[in-house]
């Protein structure tokens, strides 16, 4: 294997300061560009109500515009103690963290060439360009792939029509994968029929304002590129999925314990602090279903959960930082802005003494400080709900987790119209329990819900009120356990 003293030293400072790094700081070249507190539950229920996210919001591949702000900051640097990754295979890892840590320097001085067409006034950027670190196996060595993929915004949705896209590098071949943006698109490659790995990514983060104003050539000079790694199956193993999973909760704990430190209250349970409403697994569990797609799930049902925690596990606190929907939430538990009306900026105005970042871009892209802001957000749906709703959860928080869930993903219409569709089932609160065993010959389709009947318990499907928000009880009913 071809490797140079100097990839070698790199090695250890590049991976601890995380997988992904940003272009277009002071003194580098210019891009290369080619012509051609106490409120009353009703208060709080219509604060939650504005600031409630649009649900129904597609696959988490139909990605929306980074913002500029978060390719611009610098990656967080502190996090809880150190977890090691213990696994009977690590020289695997070595080999993964060696090749993610050379793909970081093969792309660093690649430089991403613009391209625009028409003249004067209609002049416009004809694509985005995309650097790929491949590692040829066969000849143990590097190369460098660039495609095109089309001017923001990209309409592209899975299942659909293919994405269309340029391949730049002759000779080799590219396949799109999955994704458009910068947390999740990926592409497969090949030359003279043998694969390359990706183990690196060069992403150009676009002003999204410029972009609205159709301004291409501003766009592509105030372009920030970052070097970031998706997932992919090549860098998948089963010690990073138990790292992510040590991570997590690791992360999750200082979140908890920062929250009890600052001694803020709780909104749901007065006269309790808000560290003790929510318990540690909810937040790490929603820490990875807000990354898990629903068809992923679908496909590959816990596979899909460890892909999720095998980034953790990779990328700590990097990982899905660059993560944006397709309703531009922001960061890896999934936070809103909406010009200061959204979950962020709720939870801010609402925990004060938190010490949540006031900055959206800054403070949803911190795992610490967007797994605080996640518990503040989840009591303050509870201060909203019926109040035989947080007499259950206080009685079995981990399943009537199902309730703070249900409206973080969605807002509190949907606890309304959940809580209506399981009277409609008749279930009944004190009924609901974990999942358990599909029995043969009677299997129920899901999402479900699951009902204590005598000694049994049985799955309910649930009916069709927000397919989203039902994917979403049914992902969190199905890891919750793993974090407990």
């Amino acid at each position: 294997m071809m490797k140079t003293a100097a990839l070698t030293l790199m090695l250890v400072s590049l991976i601890c300061s995380g997988c992904a790094t940003t272009g277009g700081a002071t003194g580098e070249e210019e891009p290369t560009l080619i012509d051609a507190e106490g409120s009353s539950p009703a208060e709080v229920a219509a604060s939650l109500e504005a600031a409630a996210p649009n649900t129904e919001g597609g696959s988490k591949q139909e990605e929306g515009e980074l913002p500029l702000a978060v390719a611009e900051s610098e990656p967080p640097k502190e996090g809880p103690e150190e977890v090691i990754v213990q696994s009977r295979i690590l020289t695997r890892h070595q080999v993964i963290q060696d090749l993610v840590a050379e793909a970081q320097a093969v792309l660093r001085d690649i430089e991403l060439e613009y391209v625009f067409t028409g003249k004067g006034k209609r002049q416009v950027l004809r694509g985005r360009p995309v650097a790929f670190a491949l590692w040829n196996e066969t000849k143990q060595e590097w190369s460098v792939a660039q495609i095109e993929l089309p001017r923001p915004p990209i309409t592209w949705q899975p299942g659909r029509k293919p994405l269309k896209f340029r391949t730049l590098t002759p000779g080799i071949q590219a396949k799109h994968v999955k994704g458009t943006g910068a947390e999740r698109l990926m592409f497969s490659f090949s030359q003279d029929g043998n694969p390359l790995k990706v183990y690196g990514r060069k992403f150009p983060v676009f002003d999204n304002n410029l972009i609205k104003r159709r301004q291409w050539r501003a766009v592509a000079q105030s372009a920030k590129p970052i070097i970031y790694l998706p997932f992919t199956e090549d860098t998948f193993d089963p010690g990073f999925v138990s790292g992510g999973k040590e991570f997590l909760v690791a992360t999750a704990r200082k979140a908890i314990e920062e929250l009890r430190l600052a001694q803020v209250p709780s909104a749901a349970f007065p006269g309790e602090l808000l560290a003790d409403s929510i318990p540690l697994s909810v937040v790490t569990t929603l820490a990875v279903i807000e990354q898990t797609d629903d068809n992923d799930y679908v496909q590959k049902q816990a596979i899909a959960f460890d892909e999720v925690l095998s980034q953790y596990g990779l990328k700590q606190e990097e990982a899905y930082r660059y993560s944006v929907s397709s309703a531009n939430a922001l960061g890896p538990m999934q936070f809103t802005n909406r010009r200061g009306n959204g979950t962020y900026s709720l939870v801010v105005r609402r925990c004060r003494g938190a010490n949540i970042d006031p900055v959206f871009e800054r403070g949803a892209t911190n795992l610490l400080n967007a797994m605080k802001a996640a518990v503040c957000l989840l009591d303050l749906e509870l201060a909203g709900m019926r109040a035989d709703i947080r007499r259950a959860y206080r009685d079995n928080p981990a399943v009537l987790g199902i309730f703070p869930v249900a409206a973080y993903n969605g807002g509190p219409r949907n606890v309304t119209k959940l809580y209506r569709v399981l009277t409609q089932m008749k279930v009944k609160l004190d009924e609901l329990s974990r999942p358990g065993e599909q029995l043969a010959g009677a299997a129920v389709k899901c999402p479900c819900v699951w009902k204590t009947v005598g000694a049994e318990v049985r799955p309910v499907a649930i009916p069709r009120y927000n397919n989203e928000n039902r994917w979403y009880i049914e992902k969190y009913q199905s890891i919750v356990s793993l974090f407990e």
